[in-house]
């Protein structure tokens, strides 16, 4: 059963053509636009009005957001969704072979060329070409890619006409491509072709109100996979997700309900987050412009060190304050407090 909240589309992973190279998604393909927050309400107002048009896409997010899971929907949903979606994973491949993988090459082109050989962009004409971390892509090619962007015609190497294509240009990446552009390692021409729309992926530490649904939609998919229909999530339990941080994202819960469904132990569950809570390291918030204030970074780093060991106890205590209080050597009330503060309160 689907919880409330949750919007369905046809799960299309199936008709993914899978090239050399290429990964499949981890995230199934409908769990990225789940959940009911503002901003999964603007992601899925973005798709119904970006969907049906062939305008290039950047998706931003950290790793583990969904970025390649958006781009799959933004394609399945388009009136060329019978064409191919085609990914090219940019720092995967290396940049000596990027250009002949991307362009394609002509017979003679080089030492080992004995045929011709068509590129990703001309695999995914009349269908979707995915850029996963563009932001790798060296400066060479991304005037190559500009090209393409700018007037569809492309060449392969050592051919002597361009070749004209159709293709939708979806980009990922988990950079700040303005700081790239700073350093000099991103073309600013570029930035405006590939950022005609821009979809920005939260983190899930800052979607939480997601995580019910997010858990429902995998207990049932990793349920069916392995033909068992696993327990709910206890409210403790859920509660410890909720108030967890989440440095993996979707990707992460995910493979946590996964390991859920499979053991069928929540203490499983619960020492595999204080374990992950006590090994995250804490990196402080430095402002970019301005006087530093050493003083505040500290008072950062104390609250953080203080918010891990009370989330760890209170997994260690499955969720129970009075006890927590206890082992931390605080009243009930300032515990209460220090909870509230941290933001690991649950919502009622």
């Amino acid at each position: 059963m689907q919880s409330a909240g949750l919007q369905m589309a046809p799960d299309t992973s199936a008709l993914t053509p899978r090239l050399p190279g290429v990964c499949e998604p981890n995230i199934p393909p409908d769990s990225v636009i789940f959940g009911r927050s503002v901003a999964m309400g603007i992601i899925r107002l973005k798709i119904r009005k970006v969907a049906g048009t062939n305008v290039p896409v950047l998706i931003q997010g950290e790793s583990g957001t969904g970025k390649e899971v958006l781009a799959r929907l933004l394609h399945f949903r388009a009136p060329w969704s019978d064409g191919l979606f085609v990914k090219v994973c940019c720092p995967a491949i290396p940049s000596t072979l990027l250009e002949s993988e991307l362009f394609g090459y002509e017979r003679g082109a080089f030492t080992g060329a004995y045929g011709m050989k068509p590129g990703r962009i001309e695999m995914a004409n009349r269908g979707t070409l995915f850029l996963d971390e563009i932001g790798d892509l060296d400066m060479g090619l991304q005037a190559k890619l500009l090209q393409l962007l700018q007037d569809g015609q492309f060449s392969r190497i050592g051919a002597r006409e361009d070749k004209r294509v159709d293709v939708r240009i979806v980009c990922a990446t988990n950079r700040r491509l303005d700081k790239e552009i700073e350093a000099g390692a991103f073309r600013l021409d570029l930035f405006y072709r590939v950022n005609v729309l821009d979809m920005q992926l939260p983190p899930l530490r800052e979607r939480r109100e997601d995580i019910p649904d997010l858990v429902a939609f995998f207990l049932q998919i990793h349920g069916a996979m392995i033909k068992c229909t696993p327990r709910p999530i206890s409210s403790s339990l859920m509660q410890a997700l909720e108030a967890y941080d989440w440095p993996g994202n979707i990707r992460q819960l995910e493979n946590l309900i996964k390991r859920y469904v499979i053991l069928g132990s929540e203490e499983e569950v619960a020492r595999d987050l204080a374990k992950s809570s006590s090994s995250t390291t804490f990196e402080p918030q430095i402002p970019a412009k301005g006087p530093i204030s050493l003083k505040k970074i500290t008072q950062q780093a104390v609250n953080e060190i203080e918010r891990k060991v009370i989330l760890k106890t209170l997994l260690a205590h499955h969720w129970n304050r009075k006890q927590t209080a206890q082992a931390l050597s605080i009243s009930y009330r300032s515990l209460l407090y220090k909870i509230q503060d941290a933001g690991l309160e649950a919502r009622s």
